[in-house]
């Protein structure tokens, strides 16, 4: 699983301007089931992804393709992690 920390490079006026495509980029990876969560860091300097069931390499080659780094609007820190513990109602997040 991995952590995608998105940092916008841009004022907010041009990651606006961006959005709708960004959300379409990340409503075709949830569609896959390659996204499992997002939403914006507060404050609103960017924003989070969980990913899930690809390699590094693939994450990466899927990240080129967000309309955000395409237009130098963010960037992204990429952390890899393993969850082992959960609270019992989230138990099911150790599956994916």
């Amino acid at each position: 699983m991995f952590i995608v920390s998105v940092t916008y490079q841009q004022p907010l006026e041009v990651v606006d301007q961006h959005l709708a495509d960004h959300l379409a980029f990340l409503d075709r990876y949830f569609s896959q089931g390659t996204f499992i969560a997002s939403g914006r860091k507060v404050p609103r300097t960017g924003g989070i992804i969980l990913a899930t069931g690809v390699t590094r390499e693939q994450l990466d080659a899927i990240l080129l393709e967000d309309p955000f780094n395409q237009h130098k609007i963010a960037s992204y820190e990429v952390t890899e992690f393993e969850p082992n513990r959960t609270g019992p109602e989230y138990a099911w997040f150790l599956s994916l």
